[in-house]
């Protein structure tokens, strides 16, 4: 059995820059795409929610214009 600290990541983990994927880090770097990507996917789900509850700005919008 291999015996190492806790604090070394998997080879896997560090593939991009030599640091943990999963890190925040402020500016333009690899792991800001990954959180850009997760937020996005969170804001997609919300809005999905929020139009099956019944308050679709884009059907509110249509309906202002005519369609």
């Amino acid at each position: 059995m291999e015996s190492r600290p806790s604090t070394d990541l998997r080879p896997i983990a560090t593939e991009y820059n030599g640091k943990d994927r999963n890190a925040f880090l402020f500016g333009f770097n690899p792991q800001a795409e990954l959180w850009n990507g997760r937020f996005a996917m969170i804001g997609f789900l919300a809005y999905l929610l929020w139009d099956v509850a019944g308050y679709s700005v884009l059907r509110d919008v249509l309906h202002f214009i005519g369609y």
